[in-house]
């Protein structure tokens, strides 16, 4: 039988760019509550921080697609959503030059480098920021904002809420205020309300599913009482939140079959809990979702479901 009309390509072989461009929609619709919010709390400091790290996103990958000659995919808002989370998981004051470099490694080494979207292992954004957390020790201090941007507080001194786990609950903020309004890290995390809003509208439009996002919350909340902590705290407090909705759920990043991603999940959570409790808890749940990411093709590996009528090689 004639071959001559066989096509060998990389994965992904079923790619839509309207489905793409749909979903993207939906998670900037889904991230318009927390982003309001911290507009409100933050003002012009965290739209500073916006404008950098979507404004960059969306130049990088338009450079890497031109030089790579490949078609433009700005459309998509894949390069939107990314500069978008990468904000969002930064403090209001920090130096420009970071942000750029963070988008700069997540749009064009992670994402570009590896082919484009659809084919890379990581998380863009989380391997973006935990790139320059690892190397520019921007988080030594979350206080104060960028001094030539008026309004917003003058700063917050006081420890982020992350720093309360190692240390002692004594002076925490309370989970009234972590829910709707508390100023310490990340400008994502000014409430976790209204990311769970964002999560509801995902999980309605069935952009994502519940698995990921409730096992990882679920093995927080459990081993955090386990070894002594307070799991309600654990996983209002930091960024639990947004990654379990926004970030472990992205569909390149995360597993395909649904013990998989049960699996994944348990994974992220445990990783989280124990950075937090007995390493360095800045960052735990970056690095606890890109040591998912890592285990992903395993896991599909392992959980790939037996299709009717196969045979097993002897």
């Amino acid at each position: 039988m004639a071959m001559d009309n066989l096509v060998l390509t990389p994965p992904p072989h079923l790619r839509s760019k309207e489905q793409t461009a749909v979903a993207m929609r939906d998670v900037l619709i889904a991230l318009a509550p927390i982003t309001i919010a911290a507009l409100v709390a933050f003002t012009y400091n965290a739209l500073f921080n916006i404008a950098v790290c979507v404004g960059s996103a969306m130049f990088f990958e338009l450079v890497a697609r031109k030089i790579r000659k490949r078609k433009v995919t700005l459309s998509d808002g894949s390069a939107a959503v990314t500069g978008l989370l990468l904000a969002l998981l930064l403090p209001a004051k920090i130096h420009w030059l970071n942000m750029i470099i963070a988008s700069f490694v997540a749009v064009v080494i992670v994402k570009e480098l590896m082919g484009g979207l659809g084919r890379n292992i990581f998380n863009p954004a989380l391997f973006g920021f935990v790139f320059i957390l690892i190397g520019s020790g921007f988080l030594a201090s979350w206080t104060g904002h960028l001094g030539f941007l008026p309004g917003g507080f003058d700063g917050v001194q006081a420890a982020t809420p992350v720093a309360y786990i190692k240390h002692g609950l004594q002076g925490a903020p309370s989970y009234a205020a972590l829910l709707f309004a508390n100023y310490g890290g990340a400008i994502s995390e000014v409430g976790c309300f209204w990311i769970l809003l964002g999560g509801a509208y995902l999980l309605y439009r069935k952009v994502i599913n519940w698995v990921i996002p409730v096992t990882i919350l679920a093995t927080v909340f459990i081993l955090a009482y386990i070894l002594g902590s307070d799991g309600l705290y654990q996983i209002l407090a930091g960024g639990v939140m947004l990654g379990a909705f926004f970030m472990a759920t992205d569909w390149v990043t995360s597993p395909m079959y649904r013990w998989g991603q049960a699996v994944f999940g348990l994974i992220i959570g445990i990783c989280i809990v124990l950075i937090r409790l007995y390493g360095g808890p800045s960052g735990a749940v970056a690095y606890s979702i890109l040591i998912g990411n890592a285990f992903v093709p395993l896991l599909d590996k392992v959980f790939k479901p037996k299709r009717f009528g196969e045979v097993v090689a002897a």
